[in-house]
């Protein structure tokens, strides 16, 4: 059995990693630790709106790929630490894109046994934006989705 643990690096991540590992510990089985790469866009300058195309420089920063590929890999590495620690047989694999379409493609592809991801991430902010990661994973993936708090 080979399970999939979503990491970003945030706190209800790392309770769903510890969820997992006590979960799949006593069968023996296998997680693959995943980040999915999304370089950051932050809007700055304070509230006032964006002028014109000319002025939209002054405001958004975007993150660079290799400094998010950076911070991915940082956080893949803690994780597998912490899993070997726990002594559970684990890989891990960098993702690109959106993260929903991410991993369910990437569960699809392993014929994944199970998801297991935060209930929340880095930025609720975004969420509100843009959705929940978690509950679109349980509304799309092809294999079971465990939620953790």
């Amino acid at each position: 059995m080979n399970f999939i643990v979503a990491v970003d690096g945030s706190e209800s991540a790392d309770r769903a990693l510890e969820y997992a590992l006590s979960m799949v510990e006593p069968l023996g089985a296998t997680v693959t630790i995943v980040y999915s790469v999304e370089p950051h866009v932050v809007v700055e300058g304070g509230q006032e709106p964006i002028a014109g195309v000319p002025t939209m420089g002054d405001h958004i920063v975007a993150e660079s790929l290799e400094d998010a590929e950076a911070r991915g890999e940082q956080v893949l590495e803690e994780a597998l630490a912490h899993a070997t620690d726990a002594g559970v047989e684990s890989t891990t694999e960098l993702l690109y894109g959106n993260p929903v379409d991410a991993l369910t493609s990437y569960a699809a592809d392993i014929d994944a046994d199970g998801i297991f991801v935060g209930h929340r991430g880095i930025s609720k902010q975004y969420e509100g934006l843009a959705g929940s990661v978690a509950k679109a994973l349980v509304e799309r993936a092809s294999c079971p989705v465990t939620v953790v708090r």
